[in-house]
């Protein structure tokens, strides 16, 4: 459902409360409470067990996931098979959407000098953001229903697989870069859920793959961390492999065989999002001001942002970007990703402040430094 559609079942929705069977007609209220939280379009889907659990044991058992061994704990896998083992009372899930696309000003991708950001990351934290739009819409929720709603809201922390019950309320299809894409929309946007003890009308699912026969996602991306689809068409990612994972996520040492291919992207990856036909028709920049790009994160220049990072201590960091989803990859893991992209840039003029970084208090920050050195070095030989 797009916020401003006209669609009976998002109108008027039949809710079972204990015993009884009523219609709550929510009438435009709920299209103008959806406009005025900023949600671009929502669905209801219904809270039966995921259907895509083989999958993901078999995705987990190739160990695709990396180290990030939080989702193969077995609490968390079984929460994420039944939304029951989180909200026992859960009848159906309310699925809201928020683009957070942004139009450069000035594209620095090409500019090697210049680090990037992923377009989600260059705002304030959507966590924070869009947890509070949906505690407002539960307080909405309650008014309308005329009694406390028993509900839980989540947007990308917890246990739940959202672009699944994204796909059963009709928003969109899995793309084979694993992105949920709406027809209308692409995929740059952010999704939130609310869980409810209301047994409401759920939407139809959204069954069509649009991808066709289109591999721009597959073709451009850098470490190959894109598979195809398996033999039930499902896509598969080795995250082991994809610059988001490497400089999120991932802890440790960046394979020295993808260190090359990451490019001047210091935080996440837009890529397999960038070329898909989708996004290239319908992608719009989000009116939402949280969203868009902070100055200190406009593409600012390798050497400033290494120099930055040097004089701060964690506290410091967290300080700096603790209102931004930036703060995940902590302050080593940051100047880490940094010193690779120098590396790659291969210029003479990233030498002081990498010789600066080798005295770094974190070995894992001095060992890329080092890498970065022998790049630049190796280089300017040629």
């Amino acid at each position: 459902m797009f916020v401003g559609d006209q669609c009976n079942s998002k109108v008027c929705q039949y809710i079972t409360i204990g015993a009884m069977t009523a219609k709550v007609d929510f009438g435009q209220s709920l299209e103008q409470i959806m406009e005025s939280l900023g949600f671009d379009f929502y669905g209801f889907a219904n809270v039966d067990p995921s259907s895509h659990m083989d999958f993901y044991v078999d995705w987990l058992n190739q160990g695709y996931h990396g180290d990030m061994w939080y989702l193969e704990r077995a609490n968390s896998t079984d929460r994420r098979c039944d939304l029951k083992k989180t909200m026992p009372s859960v009848q159906t899930a309310l699925v809201v959407a928020q683009n957070y696309f942004q139009d450069d000003d000035i594209d620095h991708r090409e500019d090697d000098s210049r680090a990037i950001f992923a377009r989600y990351a260059r705002g304030k934290d959507y966590h924070q953001i869009i947890t509070q739009k949906l505690k407002t819409l539960h307080v909405w929720v309650n008014e309308q229903i005329g009694r406390e709603v028993d509900a839980m809201v989540y947007v990308d922390t917890g246990p739940i697989l959202e672009r699944e019950l994204a796909q059963r309320a009709g928003m969109g299809w899995f793309g084979k870069n694993t992105m949920l894409i709406n027809p209308r929309k692409g995929s740059f946007f952010f999704l939130g859920l609310m869980l409810m003890d209301l047994d409401v009308l759920v939407d139809k699912p959204f069954l069509e793959d649009h991808c066709g026969s289109c591999t721009s996602c597959l073709d451009s991306c850098p470490t190959d961390a894109l598979l195809g689809r398996d033999e039930n068409g499902a896509p598969i990612m080795d995250a082991r492999k994809c610059i988001s994972y490497l400089t999120i996520e991932h802890r440790g040492s960046i394979p020295l065989e993808l260190r090359s291919k990451m490019g001047n992207r210091v935080y996440g990856c837009d890529i397999c999002q960038e070329v898909c036909p989708w996004n290239i028709k319908f992608s719009v920049s989000t009116p939402e001001p949280a969203f868009r790009t902070g100055a200190e994160i406009d593409g600012p220049a390798l050497m400033n942002l290494a120099e930055d990072l040097t004089q701060m201590d964690d506290e410091a960091f967290r300080s700096r970007f603790g209102g931004s989803p930036i703060k995940r990859a902590q302050r080593k893991g940051l100047l880490r990703n940094v010193c690779v992209a120098m590396g790659n840039w291969g210029s003479q003029e990233c030498i002081p402040v990498l010789k600066r970084v080798l005295f770094d208090p974190e070995p894992l920050v001095r060992e890329h430094a080092a890498w970065a050195l022998e790049q630049i070095n190796s280089k300017n030989e040629d």
